[in-house]
């Protein structure tokens, strides 16, 4: 491996500095229990510590011209396409992605950059016309102030640039909290985009636990907005305790995303994007593809033909050549996967291929799951409306095109969607009708792009987007502004009715 972190630190007001109680944890690589570094086990006065410098270092940084604080993303991106392989194996070893979905990771970070980079010399508002004589009227986006970023493991680089980049490009300052399973790839984001020129205290990272970082953080009165891509269940205690101090909370949280196979699909196209959705990651996606809704024409040959392709994946360590399915993240993820196959089996769910552990040879050095798949499953099913985040789908037969957007909606859920159809009417319908925030045409249910917004309905999240203009809202505040130059003065509705 290019990079290995052995001892870590925080970083706080442009230093690295141990935790104030000295207490340090482990990361491990889920592929073979390799140690990838020591890190600072932090609580409240090292969250405290960075809150401070980043609330100082706001006050010079909110007055930067934006132009210029989208030069320096400019530059963290190209350092970062500079470092990609490098970080790119990083990933592989510590969260577990094959080769090639970890380059992926590391490339949205870059074109998040680029794209953010680009809003420093946009950050638009608008112009309006008054209903007054000489007068003007403009909106402009303000900074808020110090930014909580507490970031998953799953996508270690993508998410952290989702957030902190469109965060820095509208003058705000960030304490950055990666997850304990992936803080070597947390650390290296953060010393790249000190390399690259983000002034000191600006950025900040504090490792340690949700329990004494991230609730510090959430609860911290100098904080005003926090983002977390985390489970439903942290979210809704992340607005409750967030609610006391009226904090701008941005949650992006669970999925249970289904893709829809009508009886006119290309099969061939609709294998290749189940395959893709499904078990791309071990299936450790928020838009994860564990439902596949099929017309009942079709069913039968669907599911031989991905029970087929799935039979011939490949398990191993992500940074092998001829690995397809990677590690799950740890033991307790593995515990979980299980455990809904046992529950899905328990509910008459017929097991087609997969729903065990796989500990064969070096194999047993980490965290497998063979990628599984259920037939006969019905919507109401525990396996096919809970959030499972592992390599299991299953397949739910239904009679026509309305009955499948009804179960495709039948879920708590509404993050990503999906429907292979060759007919341009049955498409539409379900552009309109699909209860999501995301909705893919004859592709699965993940690959998205940095210049549209990313984010779902219902209990995927509370209403905010990543990625795109539409982030920008969660950074930053909007000034209405008034120049009324006509040398007297007008009071609006009283002297214009």
């Amino acid at each position: 491996m290019a990079t290995t972190l052995k001892q870590s630190q925080n970083f706080i007001g442009g230093e690295w500095v141990d935790a104030t109680s000295g207490e340090t944890f482990e990361s491990t690589s889920p592929a073979d229990g390799e140690l990838m570094g020591t890190f600072p086990k932090s609580g409240a006065d090292d969250v405290d510590r960075a809150v401070a410098a980043a609330k100082e270092a706001y006050e010079d940084w909110r007055l930067v011209p934006a132009p210029k604080r989208g030069e320096i993303l400019y530059r963290f991106a190209q350092v970062l396409a500079e470092r990609k392989d490098e970080v790119t194996d990083l990933m592989t070893h510590e969260m577990g992605k094959v080769a090639a979905e970890a380059g992926g990771d590391v490339q949205e970070a870059i074109d998040m950059s680029y794209y953010m980079g680009g809003e420093g010399r946009r950050l638009s508002g608008q112009t309006t016309p008054s209903e007054l004589r000489d007068k003007f009227n403009m909106s402009v986006r303000m900074p808020i102030g110090v930014v909580g970023a507490i970031t998953p493991w799953n996508f270690p680089i993508a998410i952290p640039s989702w957030k902190i980049a469109p965060a820095l490009v509208a003058g705000n300052t960030v304490v950055f909290k990666p997850a304990t399973d992936t803080p070597a790839l947390g650390q290296r984001f953060v010393e790249l985009l000190d390399e690259a020129g983000v002034p000191k205290g600006v950025v900040n990272i504090v490792h340690g636990g949700g329990g004494a970082v991230g609730h510090r953080l959430v609860r911290h009165p100098d904080v005003p907005v926090i983002t977390l891509t985390g489970s439903r269940d942290t979210g809704v205690t992340v607005m409750r305790n967030g609610a006391e101090n009226l904090k701008r909370i941005h949650l992006e949280l669970g999925g249970k995303n289904a893709i829809i196979v009508l009886d006119d699909a290309d099969l061939d196209l609709a294998v290749d994007g189940i395959v893709w959705s499904a078990f791309g990651t071990s299936g450790q996606r928020c838009t994860a593809a564990s439902r596949v809704i099929v017309h009942e024409k079709v069913v039968g040959e669907l599911s031989s033909r991905l029970v087929a392709v799935v039979e011939k994946l490949t398990l191993g360590p992500g940074w092998e050549d001829d690995t397809d399915v990677g590690p799950v993240i740890n033991q307790s993820a593995l515990d979980k996967i299980h455990s809904y196959t046992e529950i899905g089996v328990s509910e008459g769910a017929k097991l087609l291929t997969g729903g065990e552990i796989a500990a064969e040879g070096d194999l047993g050095k980490g965290f497998y799951y063979r990628p599984t798949i259920f037939g006969d499953v019905e919507s109401a099913m525990r396996v096919a409306q809970e959030e499972i985040f592992g390599p299991t789908t299953v397949l739910i037969p239904v009679k026509d095109a309305d009955e499948a957007i009804r179960v495709s909606n039948g879920v708590r859920f509404g993050l990503s969607s999906s429907i292979f159809t060759q007919d341009v009417n049955r498409a539409f319908r379900a552009m309109r009708d699909l209860e999501a925030g995301i909705t893919y045409i004859n592709a699965g249910t993940i690959g998205a792009e940095v210049h549209l917004p990313f984010g779902g309905t219902k209990d995927t999240g509370n209403g905010h987007r990543e990625a795109g203009q539409a982030a920008l809202d969660v950074y930053t505040e909007w000034k209405s502004v008034y120049v009324d130059y006509s040398g007297t003065l007008q009071r609006a509705q009283i002297d214009n009715a």
